[in-house]
This record gives structure tokens, C-alpha cells and sequence, in this order.
């Protein structure tokens, strides 16, 4: 497959193009959900998205960046949700839980799309790494903020992202178990809640 990257929201310059990018992601997603990884086919992806197959090429090389980049868009909803208001807890502990207690439900609703979503994150490689690098930075943005250890408002640390990292990686970890029928949703959340603690270095 191309090595090209995915066009950001950046790199389109009209509003015609930032509304072509919405119709095939949210026609990525409604396929994803009615039937999984293998439901997303390009070309169906065209079809409801009502854009020549060409056009669904340039905008996104193969299907593992377009379905990174609906993971990255499913991220950014979630962080809207959560930066529209306080994230309640009053530890770091209690606030990392709850942002990633919310997003693996908003996730574990929807099975199909999450098993495509995770699915694309697992199987990407070096040609995807543009796609990958948004999706940890959404990641890592919701879960700084839910430590809040800036009460000045100020940038984390680069320790404090480190850890955010870290957390990002054993939840995502967590959530390739729970898509892959190893493990129970309850499982995502007893590791996440050691995982948390120990990194935060929180005591039970």
C-alpha cells in the first residue's frame, strides 16, 4: 500500500474538502458499527460517503489510516465531552479513572466499532505513524488534564506525560484484550485501577 500519509484537517484548504473528510469518516464508522474490521470496505466507504473511490485514496491511503483516524476522531469527541466540564475526583487517581472508565464505555457500547477501531490500531505500521502520533496525543491531552497537577494552569511536565503515556498504553493494552474475547470489561477496569495507582503512585 502508498506510504502517503492521511490529509489532516489542516492540509485541506476549503470547507468543501473539511466536509468531504466528515462524510467518510462518519461513513467509516456506520460500517464499522453495523459489521466490524471486515465491513470496512473502500469502496463501500466511497459509495456512502458519495465520493469517487480516487478521491477516498487521496484523502486516506488504505483502510488501516482511515480507520486510525476515526479512532482519533472517536478520541476527539471524547475529549470535548470531557473538557466541557470539571472531571470529578479528588485525587488524580479518581480523575484518570473516571475519564477512562467513561471512554471504555462510550467504546464497549458500540463492540463492532470498537473491534474495527482496534483492530486498524494493532495492524498499522510505519506508514501510519502520522495517525498513531494523533491518536496517543488525544489520549495523552485527556488524561494530563484529568491529573491536574497544573494548578496554575501551566503545561505538564515531561515526566507527567511520560506517565500519561504509559497509562495510554496499558489501557489501550487492556482494551486489545477485552476486543479479542481474553478478557471481561471488568478486566479493562481492575487493570486500569492497579495500572493508575501504581503509576501515579497512589496507595490503595
Amino acid at each position: 500500500m502508498s506510504t502517503v500519509n492521511s490529509l489532516t484537517l489542516e492540509e485541506l484548504g476549503s470547507a468543501a474538502q473539511r466536509e468531504r473528510r466528515r462524510r467518510i469518516l462518519d461513513a467509516t464508522i456506520a460500517l464499522a458499527s453495523r459489521g466490524g474490521f471486515d465491513a470496512v470496505q473502500m469502496r463501500e466507504v466511497a459509495e456512502q460517503a458519495e465520493v469517487a473511490l480516487g478521491t477516498l485514496y487521496r484523502y486516506f491511503p488504505s483502510k488501516i489510516h482511515l480507520l486510525v483516524s476515526a479512532l482519533a476522531r472517536e478520541f476527539e469527541r471524547a475529549q470535548a465531552v470531557t473538557e466541557s466540564k470539571p472531571i470529578p475526583g479528588e485525587t488524580q487517581h479518581e480523575r484518570v479513572m473516571y475519564v477512562l472508565q467513561r471512554t471504555t464505555r462510550g467504546l464497549q457500547r458500540d463492540p463492532n466499532l470498537t473491534e474495527a477501531l482496534t483492530r486498524a490500531f494493532m495492524f498499522a505500521d510505519a506508514s501510519v505513524k502520522n495517525e498513531i502520533h494523533v491518536v496517543g496525543m488525544l489520549l495523552t491531552s485527556m488524561l494530563t488534564r484529568a491529573m491536574g497537577t497544573r494548578p496554575d494552569g501551566g503545561e505538564p511536565t515531561e515526566e507527567e506525560i511520560a506517565i500519561a503515556r504509559v497509562i495510554g498504553d496499558v489501557w489501550l493494552a487492556a482494551l486489545v484484550g477485552w476486543v479479542t474475547g481474553r478478557t471481561s470489561a471488568g478486566d479493562v477496569t481492575s487493570s486500569m485501577d492497579v495500572a493508575v495507582r501504581l503509576l501515579l503512585r497512589e496507595d490503595r
